[in-house]
């Protein structure tokens, strides 16, 4: 006896259609803020003149790494810039710089939740590990059916694809922090809003900051596929050599790509050290 299929994609379908039809101005809402943080971010980094946003860039690498972190930023720079790729390069850095920002502010106050309460902690588990395990490739369908073609479904896909490091990484930060100074700051009376910011976040921070990182590099790794529904910068131009053959350019928006990931990575990696020193 075989066993009748359930009934699941058609219902996902509907599910998309009932909230196409009645959300409307909600997703139309969240389209124009999402593209004017691109467009914001897109316009600081491609206005000023290339060299000058180098030396500043170089100068926050020394600030936080010192001078190898400058040096490799100088060089890779100018390499992104020689190879023709700086205005590509600088749309899918405002491609992941918005997607990381916006999936930080939404992530850490659920992180928080979590720590607080096992309830939200053991309701929002399952749903990320669902998050983590899908294919990529499949949230960009719901993103196209909500907000079209272009950079907004991209940056949706990414901050579902990239947040569950910065919900898990903020819940087991405050987790560990000791009972004893948690006991002891209930004894001195702290309230819960100055336990946790004076406190827990404090301590907590470094471990926060790891869950940030993988965000930003998960973001990163969306821009090639963001690239297939219609998202700019060398994501596209990566889709493009690869549909066309074309190995060597491919090769150097790969590795402007390459730059890009290892200047964010060690950024965020190092960004507390200076104020530990």
């Amino acid at each position: 006896m075989d066993i009748p299929k359930l009934p699941l994609g058609r219902g996902v379908e509907w599910l998309e259609n009932w909230l196409t039809t009645y959300f409307g101005p909600v997703f139309k809402f969240i389209l124009n803020v999402i593209s004017g943080m691109v467009e914001g971010i897109e316009t600081i980094l491609t206005v000023p003149p290339t060299l000058v946003l180098i030396v500043i860039i170089a100068a926050l690498a020394y600030w936080i790494g010192k001078w190898r972190m400058a040096l490799f930023a100088v060089i890779g720079l100018l390499l992104i810039d020689n190879l023709g790729l700086w205005n590509p390069s600088m749309q899918s850095l405002a491609l992941v710089l918005t997607a990381s920002i916006l999936a930080v502010i939404i992530g850490v106050p659920i992180g928080i939740l979590c720590a607080q309460s096992n309830g939200v902690k053991n309701t929002v588990t399952p749903i990320l590990d669902f998050m983590q395990t899908m294919p990529a490739f499949v949230y960009l369908l719901p993103a196209v059916s909500f907000f079209s073609l272009g950079v907004v479904p991209g940056v949706i896909a990414s901050i579902i694809f990239a947040i569950p490091p910065t919900i898990r990484l903020t819940n087991l930060g405050i987790r560990q922090v000791s009972s004893e100074l948690v006991e002891a700051a209930d004894a001195f009376g702290s309230t819960p809003t100055q336990k946790l910011f004076k406190l827990q976040l404090p301590i907590a921070m470094p471990t926060i900051m790891a869950g940030v990182n993988q965000t930003i590099m998960l973001s990163l790794s969306m821009v090639v596929i963001s690239s297939m529904i219609g998202a700019q910068g060398v994501g596209a131009l990566v889709y493009r050599a690869v549909s066309q053959a074309k190995t060597g350019a491919g090769f150097e928006a790969g590795i402007a790509i390459v730059i890009i990931a290892i200047l964010l990575d060690r950024l965020t990696q190092n960004a507390l050290k200076p104020k530990k020193r």
